[in-house]
């Protein structure tokens, strides 16, 4: 049997006027603001005549850690978008904008897969309506602007060597890491050290997710701190006189985006922060919209719930108010046996021992979600090489945690193959959760972070350096000691050691750094070795993406 590929599955979709989407979910065609035939932003305008809708049930999709054998967390989340849609309940997915850099790195692409994709899937992998484009814009005039003012006699004395505000662009390039600035005589400003960010890990990308409104984005982007006087005091993106310019280039991106499923299902795909370096969900503006368009709404956060529904419940819910009504985690058998041992090109064959083994990471992420009150369902995304006696024994596992796991093809299927899942998740979300956050506001900020690491983590314990203890305390005076905590380390583990697979414990988590996002709200807490501009592989992405004799973009997956 051939099988097609994701980009050929999707050129073959039959989508609907992107004007037909909007109208099925009662959008006036004069607030949809058409990208192209395929694709919209909904205009802010309207979003605020929804205000006094009712909400509807908030699901959350996350997995289990993520392994190179694949978990499919996206292309569960539109399967089961695609399924409560089938059963017969109104439901819209949300999702966050790909970034080029992965694109061009190791993913490919990130616009589910199968048959249970959002298209149109080279666009929104691409260039899409241009937000990240606006995004590393703004922050990159930040950036001007600061070496700018230097130059013309610095009449605000920020300390050249304290300037925390670096550079951004949406691409994987090591060498930008960290550079020298202004070389090149009295012309070119005063040399200084500096260094560049992916857009995804943009204080920008989290403040434009984070925001409800111009006027909110506004303010946020005002009180960034942009660096320090000699006498250690803060400076402001507000005394630069940054942030309306920067607003201007922003308007149309806080705008959300509406596209469609395989199924002409709508879904908003809005934002991109990363998960593993910001807090790694969509944006405020999508969801919200979205729950007041829909009876169900199925989002996603980034990696395994260690990190991205940590970061949705404790960062995203807690700022914007919302109340998840179920999550569903994400496992598939191939992933779980690399937690059990399992070499990659060994997971074809069965091996139930390791699987059973493997299972105990899916059993952490069961315990540390139900310490959030929220009701949980497993998605088993099925693999062609799965075997029924391996899919049992995760159902098994997880009837022992009294949790329900389903069998899904929806890469296969598409919806069909989510129906049971949709029918169990809207009745766990009809029932209602009990949804809190992990920590309170009022908790000092290095117990927030040790409190993550030991109820999500499982760590013995967080050890920091005086400088960083020190860092949070001088916060906490300043007035952001109620920020809730964004963790940045690597996605493949409990620990900070990616190669420590399965569900780890009598580990520590050593804080190397900690980074003040006073727009965005937040503490950003880096462990272990976590780079907030990533490399691109030995063999990228980029060497087989191409444009095919039709012309068509082929590569991309």
């Amino acid at each position: 049997m051939t099988v097609k590929s994701d980009i050929e599955i999707a050129r073959e979709a039959k989508m609907k006027p992107i004007l037909e989407v909007g109208k099925k979910l009662g959008i006036p065609a004069e607030d949809l603001v058409p990208y192209g035939h395929t694709k919209a932003k909904v205009t802010l305008n309207y979003i605020d005549t929804l205000a006094s809708k009712k909400n509807g049930k908030l699901i959350l999709v996350t997995a289990i850690n993520p392994t190179p054998a694949g978990e499919g967390k996206t292309t569960t989340t539109v399967g089961l978008g695609d399924g409560l849609n089938k059963i017969g309940k109104k439901a819209i997915v949300a999702l966050r904008e790909p970034s080029l850099g992965p694109c061009f790195g190791m993913k490919g692409g990130a616009a589910g897969g199968g048959y249970a994709q959002i298209v149109p899937m080279e666009d929104i992998n691409l260039h899409f309506t241009g937000d990240f484009h606006a995004i590393t814009a703004a922050h990159n005039l930040l950036s001007a602007m600061i070496d700018n003012h230097i130059y013309w006699g610095n009449d605000l004395g920020i300390d050249t060597r304290r300037v925390a505000w670096r550079r951004v662009m949406d691409m994987n390039d090591r060498a930008l890491r960290e550079i020298v600035c202004s070389l090149g005589g009295v012309a070119n400003g005063y040399p200084r050290e500096a260094g560049f960010d992916i857009t995804v890990a943009s204080e920008i990308m989290a403040i434009l997710c984070l925001s409800t409104s111009i006027k909110d984005l506004e303010r946020r982007i005002n009180q960034i701190v942009i660096g320090y006087k000699k006498d250690k005091s803060p400076v402001y993106a507000k005394d630069i006189k940054a942030a309306g310019a920067m607003v201007v280039l922003l308007k149309d991106a806080l705008q959300p985006n509406l596209v469609q499923t395989l199924e002409n299902n709508p879904a908003f795909v809005h934002g991109g922060p990363f998960a593993n370096i910001a807090h790694g969900c969509n944006s405020v503006m999508a969801t919200q919209t979205a729950l007041k368009l829909a009876d169900y709404v199925v989002t996603e956060a980034g990696f395994g719930a260690d990190l991205g529904a940590e970061k949705f419940f404790d960062i995203k819910c807690r700022k914007a108010g919302l109340t998840p009504a179920a999550a569903v985690i994400v496992a598939t058998v191939r992933a779980l046996k690399m937690h059990g041992g399992v070499a990659k090109e060994d997971l074809k064959k069965e091996n139930v021992e390791a699987l059973k083994k493997g299972c105990a990471n899916l059993g952490r992420h069961l315990e540390n979600m139900k310490k959030f009150g929220v009701p949980i369902a497993v998605a088993v995304n099925h693999f062609i090489t799965d075997t029924d006696a391996e899919v049992d024994v995760i159902k098994a596992f997880c009837k022992e945690h009294g949790v329900e796991a389903f069998k899904c093809t929806h890469w296969a299927e598409g919806s069909k193959g989510t129906e049971a899942l949709a029918t169990h998740v809207a009745e766990l979300a009809e029932k209602g959760s009990q949804f809190k956050p992990i920590y309170g506001d009022e908790l000092p900020l290095f117990e927030k972070v040790r409190t993550i690491a030991r109820e999500i983590y499982r760590a013995d314990d967080i050890v920091a350096d005086k400088s960083v203890r020190d860092q949070l305390k001088t916060w906490e005076a300043m007035g952001y000691g109620k920020f809730p905590i964004c963790v940045a380390k690597t996605q493949y583990s409990f620990t900070t050691d990616p190669n420590l697979k399965g569900a780890p414990i009598n580990h520590v988590v050593p804080i190397r750094e900690v980074r003040l996002s006073a727009g965005a709200e937040f503490i950003v807490v880096i462990c272990g070795e976590i780079m907030t501009m990533p490399g691109l592989p030995k063999v990228p992405s980029a060497e087989v993406i191409g444009l095919d004799a039709k012309g068509q973009i082929d590569g991309l997956f």
